[in-house]
């Protein structure tokens, strides 16, 4: 049994210095003027290779994937292993798409996906309901990021409540100083403190009698004794369409996330994004490695805290690792939890800022009041996600999850899409989102929670939909989140051209064919400052100056009518 007194004064040093670079990031190539959400919420869209690729990995491999991934593996074996090939597919469709989203964002000055959705279809109100999903996606993700530190402290001995309290606060205090550049230098200390949690669970089974072998085949034989059809040592056929279609959605989820899109706005040009995307799947493999944490916690016996699940991570490593290593990971799950939430509200904050203050309450406001805004919604949406842990079930928030996934898919037609074309209209794309969200919250309203053959709830149990209840004969089950999104899909395509005959106004697009491809150096880029992660930027090009809206570059195109 590890020593909690050497576990808790590691990650109290680890912690401090980590927050100690949180408030210093306030002063890292700091420029004139940080009072504006292109240098708060961007870190001035100048970010390097090195800061860029510690930005995204922080962004994309949260703790509560290191929590909760290998605990569903310990649960319920090779379903649990669905995000290594849903991050195998993502990357892929990054590279392609997201450079586009960079550029036109550049020449533009868009700060959020709803601001670009805005000046595509020419729609005001198409942007805010982006935005709104967009906050209503991530509120619940900001909270799972809470579930690892608390199973932490939970595992060193202390009690619920305040630590938590103390730990947000600080995340709360730097990200309010330093904006987008206090998670991008704290990330660095993250992938770390992550890579030496993955070289301890390769040196702790190793050392163990016997290395993997027994590993696998006691976990093979703990599934085989169990009553549940969906799990085991290799996928279940009851499970593969589940597995198939969660991977694909959780993959088209990944990079509509707001919190996604703000790390990429904050890359300097789309050679440094492309090489970073091109890179980063080597970091799954850290993942994989942590996941099968779940099939040696089988070998070990551990047992979960206190009836809670999402111990079981933390507690295999209290009980066969040295403490000061136990300590080290314990704080590399409290970092890795920091630094995507501190991306996750500053993204939420720059939605509700841009695309509801100023569009709704305060259309004239300065840039220094944006910024002031997005500074206090930021410290609300922290603080709303802690009362959400506090208060409430923890079960109830991972179902808030599922709901926030299925939630953000639906803004994919608009978004990605709307990178590539401007074929849809505004109110089919409105209609299409609201039909899909109906769809997905009565499917995850009809999953019942079950243990086993035991139904410990009857609604919102999961996002693994039964086909049966429709009368299909068959154990298996669908992701809500895809079935949602073709929905949503079907009726866009299906009502453009209704309402094209019906000649229902289209909103004018204020993009031009050139801003989906404009690059660093490019006349039209809007904005690039200096560079902050010692790498000169080349001097900007006189242009003319957008307006502070949607102001368009040429004559605004509008889509031909039949």
């Amino acid at each position: 049994m590890g020593d909690q007194r050497v576990q808790l004064i590691v990650f109290t040093l680890i912690f401090g210095v980590v927050a100690i670079m949180g408030f210093a990031a306030s002063r890292w190539r700091r420029p004139n003027d940080i009072h504006s959400l292109e240098e708060w919420g961007l870190g001035g869209r100048a970010f390097g290779n090195w800061v860029t690729f510690f930005l995204l990995s922080g962004d994309v491999y949260t703790a509560y994937t290191f929590v909760a991934v290998p605990t569903l593996v310990f649960g319920v074996g090779a379903a649990g292993f669905f995000p290594v090939p849903f991050l195998v597919i993502v990357y892929p469709m990054l590279f392609v798409v997201l450079a586009r989203f960079w550029s036109v964002c550049h020449v533009h000055g868009f700060v959020t996906p709803a601001e670009f959705v805005r000046a595509r279809f020419g729609s005001k109100g198409l942007g805010t309901g982006i935005a709104v999903l967009g906050i209503v996606a991530t509120m619940p993700y900001i909270a799972l990021q809470l579930i690892g530190i608390e199973a932490v402290f939970e595992v060193m001995g202390l009690p619920k409540g305040w630590p938590l309290t103390i730990a947000f606060l600080v995340l709360a205090l730097y990200t309010f100083n330093s904006g987008l550049r206090g998670p991008a230098l704290v990330s660095i200390v993250k992938d770390t403190l992550v890579l030496w949690s993955v070289l301890s669970v390769i040196m702790i089974v190793s050392m163990m009698p016997g290395g993997w072998d027994p590993v696998f085949r006691l976990a093979e034989a703990k599934y085989a004794g169990t009553a549940r059809l969906d799990d085991g040592l290799l996928l279940a056929p009851e499970s593969q369409l589940n597995y198939v279609t969660l991977a694909l959605g959780s993959a088209l989820a990944l990079f509509l996330y707001p919190h996604t899109l703000t790390g990429v706005l904050a890359s300097r040009n789309r050679g440094t994004l492309r090489r970073n995307l091109a890179v980063l799947p080597l970091y799954t493999l850290t993942l994989g490695v942590l996941m099968l944490v779940g099939f040696a916690a089988i070998y070990s016996g551990t047992t979960a805290v206190g009836g809670n699940a999402n111990t079981v991570v933390p507690q295999w490593f209290n009980e066969n690792a040295p403490s000061w290593t136990a300590g080290m990971v314990f704080a590399a799950i409290g970092v890795g939890a920091m630094v995507p939430a501190a991306i996750m509200s500053i993204a939420a904050a720059n939605l509700f800022t841009r695309d509801i203050y100023r569009v709704y309450l305060r259309p004239d406001a300065t840039a220094k009041e944006e910024t002031y805004v997005s500074k206090i919604v930021s410290l609300t949406v922290k603080f709303g996600a802690l009362l959400v842990i506090l208060l409430l079930n923890t079960q109830f928030a991972i179902d808030l999850q599922l709901i926030g996934g299925v939630v953000i898919m639906q803004t994919l037609p608009a978004v990605a899409l709307g990178l590539y074309t401007n074929w849809f209209h505004r109110w089919a794309l409105a209609s299409g989102i609201g039909a899909g969200l109906l769809v997905g919250i009565v499917m995850l309203y009809q999953i019942p929670k079950t243990n086993g053959s035991t139904v410990v709830r009857e609604h919102f149990g999961g996002s693994a939909w039964p086909l049966d209840t429709i009368g299909i004969d068959s154990d298996a089950s669908i992701y809500v989140g895809i079935v949602a999104l073709a929905v949503n899909l079907i009726v866009t395509f299906a009502l453009t051209p209704v309402f094209r005959n019906a000649r229902v106004p289209d909103g004018p697009d204020e993009t031009r064919d050139h801003d989906y491809v404009a690059d660093e150096g490019d006349p039209t880029i809007r904005r690039m400052t200096e560079i902050i992660d010692g790498e000169k930027a080349p001097q900007p090009v006189s242009v003319p100056t957008l307006g502070a809206r949607f102001t368009p570059l040429g004559r605004p195109s509008r889509r031909p009518r039949s």
